[in-house]
């Protein structure tokens, strides 16, 4: 039997755009033949999110709703949908449209090749990026050549939320301490240290055109950083007590 697949939307104010994502990724999905389910995670919307998810079920079986239960925040309302999710896989996808659903295909496709993680990259060969901010992209470039240096990395976009993980890398991560964005770059490095195979995919990224981007760099920088230094201390002084028995693979 095919591995189900788990879409994770975490979705913060995100009513113009949550719909077109859900149809899209729905379709896309349906066209492919891969069994999955959408978990959307409302994280204390005060527009019209809840109702607009309500509508999307309506019409697709495959969506669920749920409420964040905790504080909000990126990183929680993930974990949330972590939590309520039953697939064999997981694949993180934001609200707005940024991510293309033809690369959770390409994703699902190369996992069951037996990776345990799937991860993207905006900055490799036959990757597409669209409006990319000039000021966010160079943030983007020095943080990630931060992270590569410092862990020895090939893949250079640790940061971007789009990632797809097997259920059991999930729980191996924990306990996920992340309560923000910086879950984006907890989860995959985590992964990186504790083991866990993986192959890096070039992707496409479209800058949003509804709604208002929730990423606060100011407020980010210290929180992406003390989580970095986290697992970055982890794989320097854990003497490999978490890691998954068996190498490590990239590809």
């Amino acid at each position: 039997m095919a591995p189900t697949l788990s879409i994770v939307i975490p979705a913060h104010n995100e009513a113009e755009g949550i719909t077109p994502t859900v149809r899209a990724l729905a379709s896309t999905l349906r066209a492919a033949r891969i069994p999955f389910e959408i978990v959307v995670v409302n994280d204390h919307s005060t527009d019209g999110t809840g109702p607009a998810v309500d509508g999307l079920r309506a019409q697709n079986p495959e969506v669920r709703r749920v409420d964040n239960p905790r504080g909000g925040g990126f990183g929680h309302a993930v974990v949330a949908g972590f939590e309520a999710c039953s697939g064999d896989a997981v694949c993180i996808v934001m609200a707005d449209a940024a991510d293309d659903p033809r690369d959770v295909v390409t994703y699902y496709r190369t996992l069951v090749q037996g990776y345990d993680c799937v991860f993207g990259s905006r900055f490799v060969p036959g990757a597409k990026v669209v409006d990319y901010p000039s000021h966010k992209w160079l943030m983007n470039r020095l943080a990630n050549t931060f992270i590569r240096v410092l862990f020895g990395l090939g893949l250079n976009d640790t940061t971007n939320a789009f990632k797809c993980y097997r259920r059991e890398v999930i729980a191996g991560c924990g306990p996920l301490l992340s309560k923000h964005f910086n879950l984006t770059v907890e989860l995959p490095l985590k992964a990186i240290v504790r083991g866990y195979s993986y192959a890096v995919v070039p992707i496409s990224w479209y800058n949003r055109t509804t709604g208002v981007s929730k990423l606060k760099i100011k407020e980010m920088g210290s929180r992406y950083l003390f989580i970095v230094l986290y697992v970055w201390l982890e794989k320097l002084l854990s003497r490999g007590d978490y890691r998954k028995p068996g190498p490590a693979q990239r590809s």
